[in-house]
């Protein structure tokens, strides 16, 4: 069975989408996740622009200015619903480890 695309969001996708709530141009992307995360998140260029064009074709940002080979983007309603069902997921997951860690005799 395949894997539904965007079900779930890697950090480098999750943060992308982040940086884009506001109007950003892909450069000013991979100097703002390090910067949002303290240096623990890096994205490559390659990594970036595959992503960007990805988010395109699935509605999830939307090209906003184009100059040159520079383009802006920024996140739509469909990528800001995706962002909130990436977090409601996490924070699923921290309940569960909240709830389950230090039990003994829980087996996982």
């Amino acid at each position: 069975m395949a894997r539904e695309r965007f079900r779930t969001l890697t950090e480098q996708m999750f943060y992308t989408l982040l940086c884009l709530k506001e109007e950003r141009w892909g450069m000013d992307i991979l100097d703002r996740v390090p910067e949002m995360t303290g240096g623990r998140v890096q994205i490559g260029s390659g990594t970036l622009y595959t992503l960007l064009e990805q988010f395109l074709g699935e509605g999830m940002i939307t090209e906003t200015q184009v100059q040159g080979r520079r383009r802006s983007y920024l996140i739509t309603e469909k990528g800001k619903a995706m962002l909130e069902a990436e977090v409601r997921r996490l924070e699923a997951q921290l309940q569960d480890y909240r709830l389950y860690i230090g039990k003994e005799d829980t087996v996982c």
